[in-house]
């Protein structure tokens, strides 16, 4: 079946080469890791045990995060090789796995000859892949050098089900040569078993993109308040906003301020260069302003502008509600669980591709909103600020999805 496969798979390439020659020049990023897809690796680490670690694209790179660093500290004795499908997922990869990782790559085209240099250059003993990635050659390939593929993370949506089930003789030998498959949710677990995997190899471990700690010891957490003399006002962040969105911010706030006096404002803008720009916004904003590097305070103003680095995560402890930016531009959206790990409801734009499976979850248990436009948003903020049952809600729910999922690194750990 598998050498069926393949021969379809090349027949397929070689009929749609010209439409691929197209699409290579027209985007960039299908260009991108095409000599490694195609199976030109290189390995210089040689002789030590390896394993690797496949994400697709950003969201699956940013979930396995954690996993992947508390495995380097088991297991220092290997080598940790990363592979991505997507550009933007290897860009990500970089910023998060350089210091962990012996090497970053990305992961091979499904052909025979690709797949068996990607495995006979990197010789590893496991290979994990996040998600719910169905490669049948590679797969297949793995097994019969004996190297253990588990997946971590699966899920599979009703869509996606509705479809693997019409190619369930396909996709069913397959399946059934995982040594391991750890599904998100006991529904996904019982979709993957109906359409061929084995009950027992199958089993639930949550969510990774919720194992995260809201560590701050309380002496730090005082320590922010009383520097930033937040008293009994209650701060609006405004998280990793990008060119546009600044506006939007303060537009919502000044309706906000009508409605509620002691709101103030913590703004953040994701990239240091773009101080300058904001400051003369603030400038001409009506409001008595401060900035954080200048230990400025909420008790003499209405704003703070955040212009210092690494206290982004830290002070949404003592906020009363975030907005997460990124989302009203073409960015993609920020990752909303930072904020709401401090029992903090979220409000984001539109735009959140980068972090879609996070937010379709947050937003489902009524831990966060996602608004359309400025007016959404000035509405749903003064909403929380007026609506105290509601945002008693909100901060709850946000509580309760780290409770239902907190325990899935170790788990999947103790189980590989």
């Amino acid at each position: 079946m598998v050498f069926i496969y393949n021969v379809v798979l090349i027949i397929l390439s070689i009929i749609l080469l010209p439409i691929i020659i197209i699409a290579f020049i027209i985007q960039p990023k299908f260009r991108a890791g095409f000599w490694q897809k195609l199976g030109f690796y290189k390995f210089n680490k040689k002789g030590q045990k390896s394993t690797i670690f496949h994400a697709v694209s950003v969201g699956e790179a940013n979930a396995i995060k954690e996993l992947v660093i508390q495995y380097s500290y088991r297991h220092p004795e290997e080598n940790i090789v990363i592979t991505t499908t997507t550009k933007t997922g290897q860009e990500i990869a970089k910023k998060s796995f350089s210091d962990i990782a012996s090497c970053i790559t990305y992961f091979p085209y499904d052909f025979f000859f690709s797949v068996l240099s990607f495995l006979y250059t990197y010789k590893p003993e496991k290979i994990i892949i996040a998600e719910t990635e169905i490669w049948p050659c590679f797969i297949s390939l793995a097994k019969l050098l004996k190297i253990k593929v588990y997946t971590v993370n699966g899920r599979i949506s009703p869509h996606s089900f509705d479809g693997y089930k019409k190619l369930k003789i396909f996709i069913k030998p397959v399946l059934q040569k995982y040594e391991k498959i750890f599904m998100q949710t006991s529904e996904d677990a019982k979709r993957i078993i109906e359409i061929g995997a084995k009950s027992d190899k199958t089993e639930v471990m949550g969510n990774l993109k919720f194992d995260i700690n809201a560590d701050l010891p309380q002496d730090i957490i005082y320590k922010y308040k009383d520097e930033l003399k937040t008293n009994d006002f209650r701060i609006f962040i405004a998280a990793s906003t990008h060119k546009g969105e600044d506006e939007i911010v303060l537009n919502a706030f000044n309706a906000l301020k009508q409605e509620q006096a002691d709101a103030k404002l913590l703004l953040v803008p994701r990239h240091p260069q773009r101080y300058q720009e904001v400051i003369d916004l603030l400038n001409n904003c009506g409001y008595l302003w401060g900035r954080r590097s200048e230990n400025a305070n909420f008790k003499d103003n209405e704003i703070i502008l955040l212009d210092t680095m690494g206290e982004l995560s830290k002070l949404y402890s003592i906020c009363y509600l975030a907005f997460i930016g990124g989302s009203f531009s073409s960015t993609g959206g920020h990752n909303p669980l930072e904020a709401n790990i401090w029992s903090k409801p979220v409000i984001s734009g539109p735009c959140v591709f980068n972090f879609k499976d996070i937010y379709k979850t947050v937003c489902e248990k009524e831990a966060a909103v996602i608004v359309n436009n400025k007016d959404e948003l000035k509405a749903e903020l003064i909403s929380f600020y007026l609506n105290k049952d509601k945002y008693i809600k909100f901060s709850r729910n946000a509580k309760t999805i780290f409770n239902e999922n907190k325990g899935a690194i170790k788990y999947v750990l103790d189980r590989i």
